[in-house]
């Protein structure tokens, strides 16, 4: 009868132990050693990150400075690797930005480094939700097993994922809203800043509604942008209670024939049931922020006209709050 421990480790059986073998010891120098090394085995790059890479060059002059190595993937895109056989820093991270701006088509950049610092993979990780380009941070390290020759192992320890890539689009889309949104505000302040008081000391912003200066606490005027189109708004949230806004927005809807009459239209009044505040809006106005730019001066004009109107609707009775010892409203 065959011995049932015959073949397995641990059963007198000699095993094995993995011995660490310092980086500097299996390549001494990194731009003579390591990179030639990597270059010819770049299956060890692509096994860890998932890239299939051919490099097509080695030390690559960039200006004053030279990429260790420049691949290529599968989709043709150049890829730039800088090599770090100590611990990671910010001069490196400088340097794989600056290639990677540098190396015309270069879609992704591998960062190899003994021992990435937490601050530099926070760092990366920053860079991929960016969406400008795939980052990728490898560790190196080497091994032996008894008198065997050394041998590299390349950990991914940061890389782009899918998750990460469809925040960076969604991010990339809601970055170019926002440019054009404050290209639109700061269109529309330069143009009409004289033309309505609560405009002159109004800066430009990011966000879709502009709020205007004046009123009274609690009570604000604002115009609101949308991508296709716009309207004039009158917000009441007075010290974030609901009751008291609901009664200053009772108390302005008992006028509101004589309001809409001065307006010239009828108004959207929007009573604060299920929310805090309470809002006077217009109807909406055609053209928004994607619109042609050409047809932002007339858009900008008849949304200064509306907001313009309604002040003027809006005002004496809103003065009349004030005076009459409306609670929680004063003249800012």
């Amino acid at each position: 009868m065959a011995n049932e421990t015959e073949g397995v480790y641990g059963s007198g059986q000699p095993v094995g132990r993995v011995e660490r073998v310092a980086l500097r010891e299996v390549w001494r120098n990194e731009a003579r050693h390591f990179t030639p090394w990597l270059a010819e085995n770049p299956e060890a790059l692509s096994e860890a990150t998932g890239l299939v890479l051919t490099v097509i060059e080695t030390e690559r002059s960039t200006g004053n400075f030279s990429v260790d190595l420049v691949a290529e993937d599968e989709n043709g895109n150049k890829v730039v690797i800088e090599n770090q056989l100590e611990k990671s820093n910010h001069d490196h991270l400088g340097k794989l930005i600056t290639y990677l701006a540098a190396v015309p088509d270069a879609k992704s950049a591998i960062w190899i480094s003994s021992d990435p610092r937490p601050e530099h993979v926070e760092a990366v990780n920053w860079l991929n939700s960016s969406g400008q380009a795939d980052f990728y941070i490898l560790k190196l390290e080497a091994i032996r097993i008894g008198d065997s020759p050394p041998a590299p192992i390349l950990t991914l320890i940061v890389g782009p994922s899918e998750d990460v890539r469809v925040v960076a689009a969604s991010k990339k889309e809601w970055d170019a809203k926002e440019n054009l949104r404050y290209a639109f505000w700061s269109q529309l302040i330069e143009a009409h800043r004289d033309d309505l008081p609560g405009l002159r000391n109004l800066s430009p912003t990011a966000r879709p509604y502009a709020s205007l200066a004046g009123g009274k606490k609690g009570i604000k005027y604002s115009l609101m942008i949308r991508q296709a189109d716009s309207s004039a708004n009158c917000y009441i949230n007075d010290g974030g209670s609901k009751e008291v806004n609901q009664r200053l927005f009772d108390e302005l809807e008992a006028h509101k024939a004589e309001i809409e009459t001065v307006y010239g239209a009828k108004l959207l009044w929007m009573r604060a049931d299920s929310s805090v505040s309470s809002q006077i809006r217009t109807d909406e106005m055609a053209g928004g922020y994607e619109s042609e730019q050409s047809d932002w001066p007339a858009i900008h004009t008849a949304m200064i006209e509306r907001i313009g109107r309604l002040i003027s609707a809006m005002q004496p009775h809103i003065d009349s709050l004030s005076r009459s010892g409306g609670e929680g409203l004063a003249t800012e």
